[in-house]
């Protein structure tokens, strides 16, 4: 049974409105915009009914409140109004409602708008829950091209999402991107991450698997695969239904990963803040996913070498949160990195084997390329 929430300040109405549906659906009430938000946070309804006229928090602030809840977002409105203004009416719609009754509300209109609203969601997430097993093979099928291009580095692309995984979580324990970071955009990132280096299809094998440092020449060219990357998916999810959301974050972390903190990244020299908070994420997932790799170039380094750079790059290289966040993650990635346990999570990396340091005994400090 759809669950309905009906919000009103005046008790007479929201038991009026409650007998004419009750028998049709799970109803819950609300008596102020607090009280409604309140309800929402705990269990998200399939519609809700809200009065514009209240006291302290009218309709339109209690749906743009909702509306900063992802899981919210997307809830049909219907607006009940006693004003039958035009302009009001439009207000509603520009501030987001799905509908508007005037009111008295009579039965059948009522319950015609409900049925009416609730089948359009109902098809919106049908279309929605296509969009993503499409966007899913799309990962799949990429992730696999990008694995089969290196095969020293496979696995790479999918333990990539499990580090970003790793990193978000602890972001989000400490509010580090408010407005940003939730548990719906963590999927998406997590979900896109092994896309991150689709563009090196477009590199040379001459220059991607060459056995040694690139010289200059090579290395601009090597640069392009950031912008390639993000063209190639742009491309690839044009015919994809659904405009927003995990397609930005594949695109903006496939062409962001390489931008530096302290603006010396590629492709576009950004810094800081200018940096989207997602590539961020994927930049320092990124390196120490290759960092414990085997590459054409390189052997791999043992966990505590691996730390040791991402913990060099801070506020150079990388944004300090993300990797405060990756010191405050490290018990769980070193269980993932040696092997250890949980032991779902071992199959992540092979076991390192611990590396003799370098003449000035200190690790290598050098990022992948």
């Amino acid at each position: 049974m759809k669950h309905i929430l009906i919000v009103d300040d005046n008790l007479t109405n929201l038991e009026q409105i409650s007998i004419q549906i009750e028998d049709l659906y799970d109803v819950s009430l609300a008596k102020s915009g607090a009280q409604a938000i309140q309800i929402c946070g705990k269990a998200t309804p399939d519609l809700i009914l809200l009065d514009i006229e209240m006291p302290e928090m009218d309709g339109f602030a209690t749906l743009a409140k909702l509306r900063e809840d992802a899981a919210n977002s997307a809830v049909p409105v219907i607006f009940l109004t006693a004003s039958h203004d035009v302009k009001t009416e439009l207000k509603a719609i520009r501030a987001g409602a799905a509908d508007f009754i005037g009111k008295p509300v009579e039965h059948d209109i009522l319950v015609h708008r409900i049925e009416t609203h609730l089948a359009l969601t109902s098809a919106a997430s049908e279309v929605d829950a296509k969009a993503r097993q499409l966007e899913d093979a799309i990962i799949t099928s990429f992730a696999d091209i990008i694995e089969h291009r290196n095969a020293n580095s496979f696995g790479g692309s999918r333990r990539s999402s499990r580090v970003v995984r790793a990193l978000a979580e602890e972001l989000l324990k400490t509010d580090a991107f408010p407005g940003q970071l939730n548990g719906q955009a963590i999927d998406m990132m997590v979900r896109a991450a092994p896309l991150h280096d689709i563009g090196k299809i477009g590199i040379s094998d001459l220059i991607l698997l060459k056995p040694s440092l690139l010289n200059d020449d090579e290395f601009r060219v090597m640069k392009t695969h950031a912008a390639i990357g993000a063209q190639i998916l742009r491309k690839a999810f044009k015919e994809v239904p659904r405009g927003a959301g995990f397609q930005d974050f594949a695109v903006t972390m496939a062409l962001s990963h390489h931008e530096r903190w302290d603006g010396k990244g590629y492709p576009d020299g950004l810094a800081g803040e200018g940096i989207p908070f997602c590539a961020r994420v994927m930049a320092v997932a990124d390196v120490f996913d290759a960092l414990l790799d085997t590459r054409a170039y390189k052997e791999p380094l043992c966990f505590a070498e691996a730390a040791m750079v991402i913990s060099g790059g801070r506020g150079t290289v990388f944004d300090p949160r993300v990797v405060d966040a990756f010191q405050a993650a490290q018990s769980r990635l070193s269980a993932e990195a040696e092997g250890g346990k949980p032991a779902e999570w071992s199959a992540w990396f092979p076991p390192r084997p611990a590396r003799p340091t370098m003449g000035t005994g200190r690790p290598r400090t050098s990022f992948p390329r």
